[in-house]
């Protein structure tokens, strides 16, 4: 068969260790055999992030706006080891929150359901998607420990100089601690924007949940921005495409969640979303198969996988022993993007591949071959652990079948 062309270039971003190892694999095996791959590539693996002062990620970020889609590898976030170990000019940031900081995105985590993994709450049988709205609350906070005798005040000073006070509490007899927290209307409305977008685009109903009984001003105006937003916006769209929008307070919203079969959206403020992506991901089985889009309210999608370079099977491959590396997150971001990718440049041929590289994927496990981590999750009576580069091959022979 002739290669698959793409119109229009997908930005290929790629990464760090274990996973970059993958990342070639999957193009060498999966992608390049069937497609004439047109990426504009960069390297974010962190030592061209040292070399180019993190400029890279930057570049990387302004092409993905340029172009509407990307995808991108797992990559390191500096801490103090690897400081010495990369030999590193400064503590670089992590590229996740440059990227996302500049396309003002959300981002999107979904499991992919296979059978023979079950998820804890057996009445899951279709994925949960978290939208985590990833700026601001406690993550931009400034917090200070306090004296037993001092008084906390909210200061705000308008732009004519005027003060407003607010007493936070007097600290009369005893030392404590206080923490300020903020948000934005800008950041908020973009927020709401790519939820209600990704919920129109895969149809599926949207959840909201804050504490707005308890935080009656910061927690109600997202309440209130999204419900502005949606009903001028997007009530319409929503009715037309058969799914709804739906706001509770975040301690019903978990009780709901639980109770439920799944199949909807759960979009949540900072905190709460990112302890409620890593639990709905453990859930349901495992980080490595963990959609994540990143999605800005005009349109721009970067996928990758939701979980890290793996660096303790990356040290196994530098000593030449074998791994048995997860890829299937890594490849539903090559798919997610392909997908979009055909879907924007109307090729549907390319949407079709990513489709059957999708179900390839899936009946390779269903079929009892898989990855040492799933092999250990499976509850499927025939099963086989296969390496790194094995379980690719696999897939591989269901495709051509497919294709």
């Amino acid at each position: 068969m002739s290669k698959i062309k793409m119109v229009t270039p997908l930005v290929e971003m790629d990464g760090d260790e274990m996973t970059r190892i993958i990342w070639k694999m999957i193009k060498d095996i999966l992608l390049e055999p069937y497609i004439d791959l047109n990426t504009e590539y960069y390297d974010l693996g962190l030592v061209h992030r040292n070399e180019t002062n993190d400029q890279v990620t930057i570049d990387s970020a302004n092409a993905t706006k340029k172009y509407g889609v990307a995808v991108k590898c797992a990559t390191i976030t500096p801490n103090a080891q690897r400081m010495t170990e990369y030999n590193l000019k400064e503590m670089w940031k992590s590229p996740n929150g440059t990227i996302r900081a500049i396309l003002d995105g959300t981002v999107f985590r979904a499991p992919i359901i296979v059978k023979g993994i079950t998820p804890l709450i057996p009445t899951w049988t279709k994925p949960i998607t978290i939208a985590r709205h990833a700026y601001g609350d406690v993550y931009k906070n400034t917090e200070m420990r306090v004296s037993k005798g001092s008084k906390a005040e909210l200061v705000v000073t308008d732009e004519n100089g005027n003060e407003t006070r607010e007493t936070i509490h007097n600290f009369a007899d005893t030392d404590g601690i206080i923490q300020g927290l903020h948000n934005t209307d800008k950041s908020i409305s973009s927020f709401a924007r790519s939820c209600f977008n990704f919920a129109l685009d895969v149809k599926q109903d949207l959840w909201f949940a804050t504490k707005d009984t308890i935080s009656k001003k910061y927690d109600h105006r997202f309440k209130d921005i999204f419900q502005e937003i949606f009903d001028a916006e997007y009530a319409d769209k929503f009715k037309e495409a058969g799914i709804e929008y739906f706001y509770t307070l975040i301690d019903d919203a978990v009780a709901r969640v639980v109770r439920s079969e799944g199949g909807y959206i759960w979009a949540c403020k900072n905190y709460d979303g990112d302890v409620m992506s890593d639990m709905v991901a453990t859930a349901f089985g495992s980080l490595g198969m963990m959609t994540s889009v990143l999605v800005s309210p005009d349109g721009v999608y970067e996928y990758e996988a939701a979980h890290g370079t793996v660096t303790r099977h990356y040290y196994k491959h530098l000593k030449g022993e074998e791994t048995s590396t997860n890829s299937v997150a890594t490849l539903f971001a090559w798919t997610g993007a392909l997908r979009k990718r055909g879907q924007l440049d109307n090729t549907p041929e390319l949407s079709d591949f990513a489709d059957k590289l999708e179900k390839a994927t899936i009946q390779t496990i269903e079929d009892g071959v898989m990855t040492g981590d799933l092999v250990a999750l499976s509850k499927l009576p025939n099963k086989r652990k296969v390496n790194t580069e094995q379980f690719l091959l696999e897939i591989k022979e269901r495709l051509e079948k497919l294709l």
